[in-house]
């Protein structure tokens, strides 16, 4: 009787039903799980510093796209170009037709003037 006839002394014994292919294969598995993990902690590692910065800059990262969206929709850039001629006209025209008052079509003219 040989020492193989039983298996390695305190080893495992390989089961003759599953194929000597499967270690390789949950080796693998095993190898992707533990890059998969890694990835993941990377991903959480990178989106907390980035908040913390964002926070110390005074932005807040739920709230960021909204933010700049917003920016962008008050800032001049995206407003289409209205001659300046053409904007007292709207004025006078709301004016007359009495949307705004008296103080507010001289406070509108005042900044349509200085812009």
């Amino acid at each position: 009787m040989a020492i193989d006839d039983f298996g390695a002394p305190g080893g495992e014994t390989h089961n003759p039903l599953i194929p000597p292919a499967y270690d390789l294969v949950w080796t693998l598995v095993a190898v992707g799980g533990v890059v998969t993990l890694l990835g993941i902690s990377a991903i959480v590692v990178v989106t907390v510093l980035r908040a913390r910065r964002m926070r110390v800059r005074g932005q807040d990262p739920w709230t960021m796209q909204e933010d700049l969206a917003y920016r962008a929709m008050q800032s001049g850039v995206l407003a289409p170009t209205v001659s300046r001629e053409q904007r007292l006209a709207e004025l006078d025209d709301l004016h007359r037709r009495g949307v705004i008052s008296d103080d507010e079509h001289r406070d509108a003219r005042a900044e349509a003037l200085r812009a």
